[in-house]
């Protein structure tokens, strides 16, 4: 990556975006009628799909039932096909198993599990193409999947990521962006309540810096939740359509 210019001295990014612009994100809920809730998301060129199933009765040992709340088993998985390298093992690797951990320590934070003790819900996320923020497209599509599924949430979750590049936060990272080695964080917040239900950094920032980059990726978090918003309100008015509400 030497030599390439990740921020124009006019303010302008490697793929033409400012530094707080998010990616281009398209979104589809109810993509598969099988599950429980499901969704597809594309954000700039990384795509992720989410299924949900639940809540139902705890699956292999009833050891495993919470008395006072449902389980969240999140399960992630990359397509061989998702990056330029072609991956022998799309799930169980240590990057899956990680990932599959952030994701329920998110939904652990949304869900109401307590209106659903001794049962359980999976959350099944595919990563399509990868090009950046693949837990943030993650996070999102998964997201619109329980909502589809009519599991009640405290809040939406949206999640961005942001970097530090020459003096300046930059948020929604591309690939590109990651691979240049720089300081970066994800988050995932609960928008109305401003609470963080995951923060994840991969190297140290000043305090002052650090505050940057945060405030960059919360704000684009609330713009990811406009958007995602809008995919909802946009699937609710298909639905009653459809049902001749």
């Amino acid at each position: 990556m030497a030599g390439l210019e990740l921020l124009s001295d006019q303010g302008y990014r490697v793929d033409g975006r400012r530094a707080g612009e998010l990616r281009k994100i398209q979104a589809r809920m109810g993509v598969f009628a099988q599950a429980d809730g499901s969704a597809y998301i594309e954000q700039g060129n990384t795509k992720a799909l989410a299924v949900v199933y639940g809540p139902h009765e705890i699956r292999g040992s009833r050891a495993r039932a919470l008395p006072d709340r449902a389980l969240v088993n999140c399960q992630y998985s990359s397509a061989t096909f998702s990056t330029g390298e072609r991956k022998r093992r799309p799930h169980g690797d240590r990057k899956s198993c990680e990932m599959g951990l952030q994701l329920r320590q998110t939904f652990e934070a949304a869900v109401l599990t307590q209106l659903h003790p001794r049962s359980q819900i999976d959350i099944y996320v595919q990563v399509l193409q990868a090009d950046g923020g693949t837990y943030a497209a993650c996070v999102n599509a998964a997201t619109l999947a329980v909502l589809d599924a009519g599991i009640p949430m405290r809040d939406f979750v949206c999640a961005c990521s942001a970097g530090f590049v020459d003096g300046t936060a930059l948020a929604d990272l591309s690939h590109v962006e990651e691979a240049a080695g720089g300081p970066q964080l994800a988050l995932a917040l609960l928008p109305s309540s401003g609470q963080i239900a995951l923060l994840e950094m991969d190297a140290r920032l000043h305090e002052d810096q650090l505050e940057q980059v945060l405030e960059a990726a919360t704000q684009a978090a609330r713009d990811v939740h406009t958007l995602l918003d809008r995919v909802v309100r946009q699937h609710v008015q298909e639905a009653s359509i459809l049902l001749g509400d």
